[in-house]
């Protein structure tokens, strides 16, 4: 058999005397009631205990969510800085400038290399096994070729967001 849960409820002390003022009967100004006004008072004070808990849950259930959001992040942040940083180190013979469509191919020996000639230029005689394509980005990351529409359009529109601020900011200050 279950135990039922004991809630105490904490009363507000007496005072026959509050502010300095004498009561003119302390016994009826402290008078408590009814014993069912009190079932009810523990009542109210359970159920806020009850309401108290499950905000606390719910809040916590929101930030345990954030950690995983951000853990997933900081996963995809270092595949990506590990995949920039191994085009980065490929072996290369040219100068590699952002804005410029780069392709990785494998040789025999298994050195990876990265060409500006796609397969497709190399045709029928491409010599090595094709890896993929990226672009390098401006800040100096790389983009699968199969983004870059995508990431195009994405940087447009932040120029776009960029470029409508700087004019709200722009008519403030005009108006200063």
């Amino acid at each position: 058999m279950e135990r039922p849960t004991v809630t105490t409820v904490t009363l507000v002390e007496s005072n026959s005397c509050p502010d300095g003022v004498q009561l003119v009967n302390s016994q009826r100004a402290n008078r408590m009631g009814d014993p069912n006004d009190l079932v009810e008072l523990a009542l109210v004070v359970q159920k806020g205990n009850e309401f108290i808990r499950a905000n606390a849950t719910n809040k916590l259930t929101i930030i345990a969510e954030q950690i995983r959001f951000l853990q997933e992040q900081a996963h995809k942040a270092l595949e990506e800085a590990k995949k920039d940083a191994d085009l980065h180190h490929a072996a290369c013979n040219i100068v590699k400038k952002p804005g410029t469509t780069y392709h990785m191919y494998l040789r025999e020996s298994g050195q990876k290399y990265l060409s500006i000639l796609s397969p497709e230029e190399w045709g029928a005689s491409c010599p090595h096994e094709h890896l993929g394509s990226w672009r390098l980005e401006y800040d100096m990351s790389w983009t699968p070729l199969a983004d870059v529409q995508k990431k195009s359009e994405h940087l447009a529109l932040m120029d776009k967001v960029l470029n409508s601020q700087l004019a709200i900011t722009d008519t403030v200050n005009r108006k200063s």
